[in-house]
C-alpha cells in the first residue's frame, strides 16, 4: 500500500495554532499540506470548515485530512456528512491508530481545548504512521458504507 501523501488541514477559530503547529509538523514529515484556514481568530462556523475538508478528500484532491475545533467533536459530525468520508475524533494515540487501521478513517478529528501540542502531534504521527488492515474490516467499512 503506498502512504498518502496529500494532507488537507481545517479548524475552526478555536483551534487555529494548533492546527498551524501540525501543519508544520505534517510537512517536516514529508507530506504535501493543504492549509485551508482559517486565518484569524475571528469567530467561524466549524461545519463549514469540516465539509471543506471532507470535500477536498472526496474529490480526490487529498489523501488524508487532520481537522479540528474545541473538542474535535462537531467538525467531525459536520465531515461525517460528506459521503466516502470516515472521520474519528482522537484524544490518544491508540485510537488514532486503530480509526486507520480497523476504520480506514480518511480524517483524524482533534479537539484543540482537549489535548495539548505535544499529545496532538504524537496523536498525528500514529494516525498518519497506521495503515488499513483490510480483511475482515473491510467487510465492516464497507458495512458503514452502505
Amino acid at each position: 500500500m503506498t502512504q498518502p501523501k496529500r494532507i488537507v488541514l481545517s479548524s475552526d477559530h478555536a483551534a487555529i495554532d494548533l492546527r498551524q503547529a501540525i501543519a508544520k509538523h505534517v510537512e517536516g514529515l514529508g507530506y504535501e499540506v493543504a492549509d485551508i484556514g482559517p486565518t484569524t481568530t475571528e469567530s467561524t462556523h466549524y461545519p463549514l470548515h469540516g465539509k471543506a475538508a471532507a470535500q477536498r478528500i472526496a474529490n480526490g484532491e487529498a489523501d488524508l485530512g487532520i481537522i479540528l475545533c474545541g473538542t474535535g467533536q462537531g467538525i467531525m459530525m459536520a465531515a461525517n456528512k460528506v459521503p466516502g468520508i470516515r472521520c474519528g475524533v482522537c484524544s490518544d494515540t491508540f485510537s488514532a491508530a486503530m480509526i486507520r487501521q480497523h476504520n480506514d478513517a480518511n480524517i483524524l478529528s482533534i479537539g484543540a481545548r482537549v489535548v495539548g501540542e505535544g499529545l496532538a502531534l504524537a496523536i498525528v504521527d500514529a494516525f498518519l504512521g497506521a495503515e488499513f488492515e483490510g480483511g475482515r474490516h473491510a467487510t465492516r467499512v464497507d458495512m458503514i458504507e452502505a
